[in-house]
């Protein structure tokens, strides 16, 4: 693949992600991501099929780069206790952001009625990474059930940002927090 297709390919997804982040799904229609990505619609379609491939190809790349910092941000901690309790501070900074607007795969999950959809099981997968990434830190404190933590703290987690989006309370990320350590301290052997 030449540079300039690489380019305009990214410049695809790049504003299809912003559009869908700010706008969702259903109101991102091809008309909008053509004025607004200056790509010609027969351009568009040369890289994706229809308009849920474009959706589902920006998703998947958000997926990727949201998980990677929050989990670079996440690390900053230097033990696992102090980086389940960072979950919830990086959180934070990001409802304090400029543009949140949510869980782009919370958001965009709510739109599609279909649990088979492609949309629905990215948005799955990325959950599903998250709790994995809980896990993992989990099973650092050597505690006797980590997927029981794992599975309160990807609550705690989709509860913060949920509660930010919907409620524009933006320190749910430090209620969570507080749960998390009442948590932690049960869980300590």
């Amino acid at each position: 693949m030449s540079t300039q297709t690489n380019d305009t390919r990214e410049k695809i997804l790049a504003t299809a992600e912003r559009l869908i982040y700010q706008n969702g799904i259903h109101a991102t229609g091809m008309d909008l991501l053509v004025k607004t990505s200056g790509v010609a619609r027969k351009s568009i379609y040369r890289y994706f099929a229809t308009k849920d491939e474009v959706a589902a190809a920006a998703l998947n790349a958000r997926d990727v780069r949201w998980m990677q910092w929050f989990r670079t941000e996440s690390n900053k901690a230097e033990t696992p206790r102090g980086r389940i309790l960072n979950m919830f501070v990086v959180l934070n900074d990001w409802f304090e952001s400029e543009g949140f607007h949510g869980c782009a795969f919370i958001n965009t999950a709510g739109e599609i009625g279909d649990s088979n959809d492609p949309i629905r099981l990215i948005a799955k997968s990325h959950k599903q990474k998250l709790l994995d990434y809980a896990l993992e830190l989990a099973e650092q404190l050597n505690i006797e059930q980590p997927s029981v933590l794992a599975r309160q703290l990807l609550i705690l987690m989709e509860g913060a940002i949920t509660t930010a989006r919907v409620m524009g309370d933006y320190s749910a990320a430090d209620s969570a927090r507080d749960v998390a350590q009442l948590l932690l301290k049960q869980a300590s052997p």
